[in-house]
């Protein structure tokens, strides 16, 4: 075999492989065909010189490093990385760059900071907050968020904010979603009346409701220590793990793994004000301060859920 032939051989080799992965990544034609214009324009080496080319889940991985990097992040959200374990985390839930996410209640934008800009090229990023109207919070979330990407477009521009009743909660088309995940919310629904779970149920349903088939619930929430009943610890903010598997499995979800990404064994749970003693939220301000600074943030769940694939029913002969 010629040189000659040997470089279209390469060449022809690695553009098949670019355009493969291109079409996993579920990039748009166009992309696909840029691709494949970079790679036809670029000088022909000899085999030898080849990189291999990246999969999915390294590139994945390389755009959440390039995100996590980001200039537009607060330093104040960036210290809490050691905490929240971002890139682990959304690794663990299976969030890609062309995914369509919704992200509960985002509160001022953690991760909003992240997800959008990941999804902003190939995929689409959605808060749902609450109706402003509902609580004073939900008001102060919902503009300190529609502040941030009306600021920032050219990684928030193709972000969108949905609004939802908690009490009958709907976040989009039925079956439109990739992922639904939701960050230390899941206590705030069961903890939202005096009687019964609160409205965590139809958060639930809600989000069966959006995703489909196949998708993934990303669930992270405080977790109160083994045999904890939920009566003694759903005021102090944390769940016990098990009764957040029930409202997801009685919802219709399948529980596909958990992960101790976001544990810490310092968390003791027996704090005066619950786990809001503990940091960012610090509630016995300059009392202890030290002590609570040295435990760090809660230990936390980390679940992922998934919808179920039903079968095709049999056609009749």
């Amino acid at each position: 075999m010629n040189r000659g032939t040997r470089v279209t051989r390469t060449s022809t080799a690695r553009l098949v492989a670019m355009l493969l992965l291109a079409a996993c990544l579920g990039l748009p034609a166009m992309a696909g065909a840029q691709v494949a214009q970079a790679v036809s324009a670029e000088p022909d080496q000899p085999a030898d010189m080849l990189v291999p080319p990246t999969s999915a889940s390294d590139f994945t991985a390389s755009q959440l490093d390039n995100v996590l990097a980001g200039s537009w992040r607060s330093p104040a959200n960036r210290a809490r990385d050691a905490y929240r374990h971002p890139k682990a985390t959304l690794q663990f839930f299976g969030v890609r760059p062309d995914r369509t996410v919704i992200e509960i209640t985002p509160g001022g934008g953690w991760y909003a900071e992240i997800l959008a800009p990941l999804l902003h090229d190939n995929g689409h990023y959605i808060a749902a907050e609450k109706v402003p109207a509902a609580d004073s919070e939900a008001r102060s979330d919902d503009s300190a968020l529609r502040r941030k990407f009306a600021a920032d477009a050219s990684h928030y521009g193709n972000a969108r904010i949905v609004q939802f009743d908690p009490k009958a909660p709907v976040f989009g088309a039925p079956a439109s979603a990739d992922l639904v995940l939701t960050f230390r919310n899941v206590h705030n629904w069961v903890a939202s009346n005096k009687d019964g779970a609160g409205t965590a149920p139809a958060m639930f349903k809600a989000f069966f409701a959006v995703l489909k088939p196949g998708g993934v619930l990303g669930v992270v929430d405080h977790r109160a220590a083994d045999g904890a009943s939920l009566e003694a610890v759903k005021r102090s903010g944390y769940l016990p793990t098990a009764y957040v598997v029930k409202l997801a499995t009685e919802a219709g979800f399948t529980l596909d793994e958990s992960s101790e990404i976001n544990a810490n064994p310092k968390d003791t749970r027996d704090y005066p004000k619950g786990v809001w003693t503990l940091p960012p939220t610090l509630t016995l301000g300059e009392q202890d301060k030290a002590k609570y600074l040295a435990i760090g943030e809660s230990d936390r769940m980390t679940l992922r859920f998934v919808k179920p694939v039903v079968p095709a029913a049999a056609s009749t002969p």
